[in-house]
């Protein structure tokens, strides 16, 4: 009786791309490619201080920070915004602090001592 009841209230979701892991981790993949087939035209066009080696190897980084996603419909929805902004970077409507924001640092470490703390004004 109860399981009948769950089942009713388990809605069926449809799949934005994929249909199954396997057919996203597909597309992963071919995204994935893309992107490493543009990187010499990007590292020209946009002249970053990088070099190809080291923006492969941001690259990687980029992808291998979600590789923990278990949802298809999360990894489509990830794989349509990374579609995208290849698309922008590609055809150039993005300028060369866009790309350089890839490689700065997210986290600043907070000072620990008393001098440190001192000099970047916090208490």
């Amino acid at each position: 009786m109860a399981s009948q009841a769950a089942k009713r209230t388990i809605k069926e979701v449809k799949p934005l791309l994929s249909l199954d892991h396997t057919e996203a981790r597909q597309r992963v993949l071919n995204l994935y490619k893309a992107w490493y087939r543009q990187l010499p035209y990007i590292v020209k066009q946009y002249d970053i201080p990088r070099t190809e080696a080291q923006c492969k190897q941001k690259l990687r980084e980029e992808f291998s920070k979600y590789d923990n996603i278990q949802d298809v419909r999360v990894i489509d929805m990830m794989i349509i915004k990374g579609q995208m902004e290849l698309k922008e970077v590609v055809n150039i409507w993005k300028q060369k602090g866009h790309i350089m924001a890839y490689f700065k640092d997210t986290v600043e470490p907070k000072p620990k001592d008393f001098l440190s703390k001192f000099l970047s004004g916090k208490d």
